[in-house]
């Protein structure tokens, strides 16, 4: 008897050794978690973002800045991961195109997310639409000119040039290098615009606070029956008779990037100053004004192109008087959003905030610095997902002003647009 429990206890303890060992699981072998390590990074690496961008003549540099973040990243009927579709020139007239283009790129399986160089009308059905077919895709969108409180409802990331901030620091540039009146030159399709409208009433208030004598000039609209010549013309020859008329320490401002051109050149030769372009860039206006040309490998070389376009201003008597921003709002704008879009697919984080943002904006802009603030609604309510950014303003001849080290008075933030 004894011998049989001695025998039944050594089979439990068997038995129970047995179930112990089946229950196990085995750890997994090295081979085993360098396929599962493979899985994932084929998953974060193997991905398409879509860039919509305007042609080169509607401007170069959207259009530049796109194929550099195809060189930087390759094309995706290459293996890479960059796509991109080019909206038609007349815009305004062929949204149902744009639309279309933009709603196609959420076909492509791999697409993970789509920057939208310059948020002209369309962006949001087109974003829209996108979101209710493929709510995984990422939405990043710059310089819209779509109400960007309704835009942000629809996208992940909504960008633009900081109204409140360049308002004020503009003028206020403006005012310390020796100018006692500001034009602010636009029309009316630009004026209902509400970032443009809000800055104006900005610009015109904190000419009035520094003692400043403010001009408001209504131009030609280029997409009116002038077109561009006859909007370009009306500048070329305006600014001979404003600068006769109000003297040369007028400071200008146009709304308009075709625009820009004439009234650099007009400046440049009669007087009057000229601190940045709606849209800041080296290239804007200076190359066409000044007679600049650049070689090839020049070309999207910004530390280069401000170098000859300073060279340039200074010779034909610009100093001191002339800026811009030292890289390409639109070049930059693309370049960092990308790496914004790349960082947050392979992490998997989609917090975005003004730090990321800013962050990656710095990756595509080396030696210059940025800036901004969440933007606020007509309540004074934060939009989290939207974000207003600038750049500091180069001046040539002089350098970089500090003027995203100026704090700017609480007071203008709100101020609202006047439509």
């Amino acid at each position: 008897m004894k011998i049989k429990r001695i025998l039944f206890s050594i089979l439990a303890v068997f038995m129970f050794v047995l179930v112990a060992a089946c229950g196990k699981k085995e750890a997994p072998t090295e081979d085993a978690n360098a396929q599962k390590e493979g899985a994932a990074t084929e998953v974060t690496q193997n991905y398409h973002i879509g860039v919509v961008t305007t042609s080169v003549s509607q401007s170069e540099d959207n259009a530049r800045g796109a194929e550099a973040v195809v060189k930087q990243y390759g094309a995706s009927n290459e293996g890479g991961k960059i796509t991109v579709v080019t909206i038609p020139d007349n815009f305004m007239q062929e949204q149902e195109t744009t639309i279309s283009q933009m709603v196609s790129l959420a076909d492509d399986p791999d697409m993970k997310a789509i920057v939208v160089a310059e948020g002209i009308p369309g962006t949001y059905p087109a974003f829209k639409a996108i979101r209710e077919k493929r709510p995984d895709i990422l939405l990043i969108v710059n310089n819209t000119h779509e109400d960007p409180v309704q835009v942000s409802t629809v996208a992940d990331v909504v960008v633009n040039s900081d109204s409140v901030a360049r308002g004020y620091l503009i003028v206020k540039t403006a005012h310390d290098l020796g100018a006692t009146k500001f034009m602010h030159i636009s029309f009316p399709r630009h004026l209902s615009y509400e970032t443009i409208s809000r800055r104006r009433a900005i610009m015109e208030q904190t000419a009035k606070d520094l003692g400043m004598e403010y001009i408001e000039m209504s131009a030609p609209d280029p997409l009116s029956d002038v077109g561009v010549p006859g909007a370009q013309q009306f500048i070329l020859e305006q600014v001979p008779n404003w600068i006769a008329k109000y003297g040369k320490d007028i400071a200008f401002f146009a709304t308009n990037d075709a625009q820009t051109e004439p009234l650099l050149k007009q400046i440049a030769a009669n007087g009057g100053y000229f601190i940045e372009a709606d849209l800041p860039s080296p290239t804007m206006g200076y190359p066409g004004a000044l007679g600049i040309e650049f070689t090839d490998d020049e070309k999207g070389n910004w530390p280069k192109i401000l170098e000859k376009v300073e060279k340039a201003v200074v010779e034909a008597g610009g100093s001191g008087r002339m800026g811009t921003w030292a890289y390409s709002y639109n070049f930059s704008g693309i370049e960092g959003l990308t790496d914004l879009a790349v960082k947050s697919i392979e992490s998997g984080d989609r917090d975005f905030t003004l730090d990321k943002v800013l962050g990656s904006l710095d990756t595509a802009t080396p030696g210059s610095k940025w800036n901004g603030s969440l933007m606020k609604d007509n309540n004074g309510v934060e939009i989290k997902n939207s974000f207003f950014v600038y750049q500091d303003t180069y001046v040539f001849g002089k350098g970089y002003m500090g003027i995203t080290s100026v704090e700017v008075p609480e007071k203008y933030g709100k101020i609202s647009g006047n439509k």
